[in-house]
């Protein structure tokens, strides 16, 4: 019996220890994970920024337009008897255009002449009174009311001759005005009077001709865009001044005008309708292939920004505050840094503000940066040289 109960003493004691054992395995704190090793500052490739005159194209929005474009109008009256020229064709100087029934102003000739004959006729006889009177006034024989008589008779005859002239002028004049001859060279108008209308001097519109060579283009941009070119070009030559600028044209395929033009003129007032100011430019157009109407892209070469820095586009990244660059200061350390940006270069973006030379930015690697923390800079061709290997 005695022994019995020791063997459930023992037992009961051996459950207590593996409970007690149990409990204290399940509830004893859990042991602290091992922290991990920080990771090595990422390595970026960075570029030193320096100021530099740096060349700014300029590219506009034009159209072309004709040198001159000349009204043919008659300068008299009359029936139109024929039209010597196509319509629409390309006319040259001093080319007959049109005739005009010249029988009126044949006649109107032949007056004028027949009265200035006569004009001269009564200059004669009143040349050969004056000299008669003169000498018998100087022999106290005529009056002297005769003799200014005679006098005033000379001057008239005189006078009445220079007004028969100048009318038989103004008749010649009229005569050659039924022929309209061309001023200038280009293509005519498609429409113009029938043969037999009536014409009416400066009033009837017999056709156009719109020279082409040289041609001119028009061009505008706004006064905020005048006043960032006067503060580029610091120069006291007049903006565009075509010694330094040279214009190119671009058709709308692609397509250059191998001809250079030079800006022209520009407006001095702003058009209060669309706030721009008018530009234009004037191109060689021999072979005619600028044609009035036609729109064209206007790029400009020769203005220089001096002291520009210029940021490769890869540097640039875009936040809620607008493109930022990560700049890495003397500790190496990567920090963000908003920028101003001016005008877009096929190789990077000019800053106006924000940046300065000697500045160190990040434009390789920018996703592995990290705003505040720690980089290993690389100049971007060492970088470049390590990513071949």
């Amino acid at each position: 019996m005695t022994s019995r109960w020791s063997r459930w003493i023992v037992a009961a004691c051996v459950v207590v220890v593996l409970v007690g054992a149990g409990a204290w395995w399940w509830t004893r704190p859990a042991a602290k994970p091992a922290a991990p090793a920080a990771p090595p500052p990422p390595q970026v490739g960075v570029v030193e920024l320096k100021e530099a005159d740096v060349p700014l194209p300029l590219d506009f929005s034009g159209r072309v337009a004709g040198f001159r474009v000349v009204e043919i109008r008659s300068q008299v009256n009359g029936i139109l008897l024929k039209r010597e020229y196509q319509e629409g064709a390309v006319v040259d100087v001093g080319q007959i255009l049109f005739r005009i029934d010249p029988r009126t102003y044949e006649a109107a000739l032949a007056r004028a002449n027949a009265q200035a004959a006569q004009a001269k006729a009564q200059l004669i006889q009143a040349e050969e009174n004056f000299k008669r009177q003169e000498g018998l006034a100087a022999q106290k024989v005529a009056t002297q009311k005769a003799f200014e008589d005679a006098i005033a008779g000379r001057d008239g005859a005189r006078a009445a001759v220079l007004s028969t002239e100048a009318d038989v002028v103004t008749a010649k004049l009229n005569l050659e005005f039924t022929v309209i001859r061309a001023p200038v060279k280009g293509p005519t108008s498609l429409v113009s009077p029938a043969e037999g209308t009536l014409i009416k001097a400066q009033d009837t519109l017999l056709t156009t001709i719109t020279q082409l060579d040289p041609a001119y283009v028009n061009f505008t941009f706004t006064d905020g865009e005048l006043r960032q070119l006067q503060e580029i070009d610091k120069t006291p030559e007049e903006l565009f001044d075509s010694k330094n600028v040279k214009v190119e044209l671009q058709f709308g395929d692609g397509a250059t005008y191998p001809q250079p033009g030079a800006v022209d003129t520009r407006s001095r007032t702003i058009d209060p309708r669309t706030g721009t100011l008018l530009t234009r430019a004037i191109f060689p157009n021999r072979d005619g292939a600028l044609l009035p109407g036609q729109f064209v892209r206007v790029k400009m070469t020769g203005i220089v920004m001096p002291n520009a820095i210029v940021v490769p586009k890869a540097a640039i990244s875009q936040g809620p505050l607008g493109p930022y660059v990560y700049v890495v200061e003397a500790d190496n350390v990567a920090r963000a840094r908003n920028v101003r940006l001016y005008r877009e270069l096929p190789d990077g973006w000019i800053v106006r503000k924000g940046l300065k030379s000697g500045d160190r930015i990040v434009v390789d690697g920018v996703i592995r940066v990290r705003p505040g923390n720690p980089v290993v800079p690389v100049a971007v061709k060492a970088a470049a040289e390590a990513a071949k290997q």
